[in-house]
């Protein structure tokens, strides 16, 4: 697998505010990821160069910090945190499940950014 990235994610403290401005600013097309998540917004595929990524707007709580970032797919979740400690990165949020089908990871790389890593897909349950 070349680890692909599979999603974007912007998050602030007024996700009613984002929501708005992204929506007005650039056009994008929106939808609620269900009652289970109310603080999170999907957004419809954004055309980029060699096609559309899908994304979110999220709205976060302290201490959580206004952010945007964007999530790498992985076949392999658990090997993928622990090669990413060896190489110096800190991981920032531990592996936990999204629904069923999903695990997600957020990582900080030398330099401070901050990357999610994603495995499994909306099309079943995670392996493993």
């Amino acid at each position: 697998m070349s680890n692909p990235v599979v999603h974007w994610e912007i998050g602030g403290p007024d996700g009613a505010a984002l929501r708005e401005f992204y929506a007005k600013a650039f056009g994008w097309a929106m939808h609620e990821s269900g009652p289970a998540t109310p603080e999170y917004t999907l957004v419809d595929g954004v055309d980029g160069v060699g096609g559309s990524l899908g994304g979110g707007i999220m709205q976060t709580a302290p201490p959580v910090p206004p952010y945007a970032t964007f999530y790498i797919g992985v076949d392999d979740l658990a090997a993928k945190v622990a090669e990413i400690q060896q190489l110096g990165g800190a991981i920032v949020v531990p592996p936990m499940p999204i629904g069923e089908s999903m695990k997600m990871a957020m990582f900080s790389d030398p330099g401070g950014a901050v990357v999610g890593l994603l495995e499994g897909s909306l099309d079943g349950p995670p392996e493993g």
